[in-house]
């Protein structure tokens, strides 16, 4: 395993062990079950945002991304009770790269500064989620049944719901992007050194683009699991405060801020551990507001961890004490 993957390991096999010790009702079917339905939607937008992150880029849009693409996707089949849900994923994916590609448009070619455009088009496509859907829920009696299946049917004797299967699948396959292809080298070279990729005649702007294309696929993908996941599509709530667990799990996940540094398998790792601390919480009866205050000292803890790391590989470069 990666040396910067292994620490996140480490630390969720010793926050296992502890809070099972403290509370030993934390290892129960419906506490394992709770977090592999909390995984599947975290993980399919952390595998957008950490391209992105690669890239020193940063989209703080995802949840609003995935607010709007789910409530398209919800009313399209509350309206066409025979569309296929699988097809509708697909609309449901491509809405979110569409919007996405709204955001690489800005960031690439426009220059505007990333966390500038993406706080904009947060509140764009949060507004748009309101005005599409004139402030009405999609009902869970509206979502069709082959739909919820992807959550109440499990895989191997009913412990892997069917979305836990889908964000494995996307993980994998951001894994063998990342890994296999010449545009997954250039995210890489792209956070190393924008200027020094460009002279090696890496394609910049199109590759940080399609950076987040993909990140919006993924989170307009996650607004369909979403409407599987809780059954009724609100735009009051869906995705709301995604952006903060997105974020920290590509960063927990050993995605550096500085770009350059991340793998699929280091921001699954974040997600799995994001996911069971949120268990732990609600096992340990941690008020619900506190979690979000551990969601961003874990935030700061894992900045602060890749700071010291490139320090370290610094000193070692170069040779001084």
């Amino acid at each position: 395993m990666p040396r910067r993957e292994l620490p996140i390991a480490i630390a969720l096999i010793l926050l296992i062990v502890v809070v099972s010790v403290v509370q030993p009702r934390f290892l129960s079917e419906s506490s394992i079950q709770s977090v592999l339905l909390w995984l599947p939607l975290i993980a399919v937008c952390a595998m957008g945002q950490m391209l992105v992150i690669l890239t020193r880029g940063i989209d703080v849009s995802v949840g609003s991304t995935l607010a709007l693409a789910g409530m398209l996707t919800a009313m399209l089949l509350r309206d066409h009770k025979d569309l296929n849900v699988f097809l509708a994923a697909a609309i449901g994916a491509g809405i979110g790269a569409g919007l996405g590609a709204i955001n690489g448009l800005l960031i690439a070619y426009a220059r505007v500064p990333a966390i500038v455009a993406t706080l904009a088009t947060l509140g764009i496509y949060r507004g748009l989620a309101f005005v599409v859907s004139g402030g009405v829920q999609v009902n869970d009696y509206e979502i069709p049944k082959a739909l919820a299946a992807w959550t109440t049917n499990g895989l191997f004797n009913n412990k892997l719901p069917g979305v836990v299967l889908v964000a494995v699948l996307v993980a994998l396959l951001t894994h063998a992007f990342l890994t296999r292809t010449r545009i997954g080298r250039n995210l890489y070279a792209i956070g190393g050194n924008p200027d020094a990729a460009a002279l090696r005649g890496v394609p910049v702007r199109p590759v940080i683009l399609l950076a987040y294309v993909l990140c919006g696929m993924g989170a307009g993908l996650a607004g369909v699991l979403y409407a599987s996941r809780f059954g009724n599509v609100n735009p009051a709530s869906i995705g709301s405060g995604f952006e903060l667990l997105v974020i920290a799990a590509a960063v927990i996940g050993g995605t550096s801020i500085f770009g350059g540094v991340g793998s699929a398998t280091g921001a699954f790792l974040g997600c799995v551990l994001l996911g069971v601390i949120n268990v732990a919480l609600s096992v340990l009866q941690v008020a619900d507001t506190w979690q979000t205050a551990v969601y961003g000292l874990v935030i700061l803890a894992a900045i602060l961890f890749d700071d010291a790391t490139a320090r370290r590989l610094r000193l070692n470069a170069t040779g001084e004490e």
